[in-house]
């Protein structure tokens, strides 16, 4: 039987080894965000709901709040907020709000 750590682990792996490959590389959460990462950065999809985290780029990336037109994020331990269509720069990553719904927060992080 697999822990959580071990199918993490194990995605990490698969997704370096892809990324060595030029492939593009998807993963999700228990709690629902998924990330879909090439070698240029990641998409993350974050729900609206519950504790959205995800780890990408060697980093933790977490939606700490979403409104109607912006969100709050945390990457690295540093905190953010963005606007629909807007970038920043947070913790050496360029972080992008591409769209936001009812259901869930879109944000891209390049290096």
């Amino acid at each position: 039987m697999s822990t959580p750590l071990a199918r993490r682990a194990a995605t990490a792996l698969t997704c370096l080894a892809l990324a060595a490959g030029a492939a593009a590389c998807s993963a999700g959460t228990e709690g629902g965000t998924r990330a879909e990462c090439t070698l240029d950065g990641c998409t993350v999809t974050f729900p609206r709901t519950g504790q959205p985290e995800v780890s990408v780029l060697g980093v933790q990336a977490r939606l700490l709040e979403a409104g109607d037109d912006s969100v709050r994020l945390e990457v690295a331990g540093q905190e953010v907020s963005l606007d629909v269509g807007t970038e920043a720069q947070v913790a050496g990553f360029t972080a992008g709000l591409d769209r936001l719904t009812d259901t869930e927060a879109v944000v891209v992080l390049r290096r």
